[in-house]
């Protein structure tokens, strides 16, 4: 199984908005820090948002924020959101347009759902807040100590 590039890149927005702690990130910056355009942090904002992993700030001073405690954001979270499908074979399709006589009684079905369940698991057991702790560097790595900071407003 491979995680798409919009996963990749929405936990890497998520710990940057984590290192970034008590200020707000701009996309600007971000996709800086992370070579990436713009255009695609924006794309990847939108479910980020709608699940409310990241809160929009508007205005001239404006930015992202995290949307809820780091430490309560699990990896899980972030791939249920960004992801389209955990298809690992046909037999996992939703479509009813499976072509194999075995659907009702194959073993790799039920073999793949189990090895799907434990790395939902083992996700699970992860958090935005435990990645940036585990580099206690990121801000210098991702550049944050040149950038002038504003202070973010609590969450209403």
């Amino acid at each position: 199984m491979r995680l798409t590039k919009q996963t990749n890149y929405a936990v890497r927005m998520l710990m940057y908005c984590a290192a970034n702690k008590d200020h707000l990130s701009r996309i600007p910056e971000i996709a800086k820090a992370y070579g990436v355009s713009e255009l695609f942090l924006f794309k990847i904002l939108q479910p980020l948002t709608k699940a409310g992993l990241i809160e929009t700030v508007r205005g001239r001073n404006g930015g992202v924020r995290l949307g809820r405690a780091p430490e309560t954001i699990s990896l899980f979270d972030v791939v249920k959101v960004t992801e389209d499908s955990f298809a690992m074979a046909e037999c996992f399709e939703d479509d009813g347009e499976v072509d194999c006589p075995l659907i009702d009684s194959c073993g790799l079905n039920s073999a793949l759902r189990k090895a799907l369940n434990a790395f939902f698991a083992v996700l699970a057991e992860y958090t935005i807040d435990d990645l940036v702790k585990a580099r206690p560097q990121i801000n210098f790595l991702l550049g944050m100590e040149d950038i002038p900071r504003i202070a973010s407003a609590p969450a209403a």
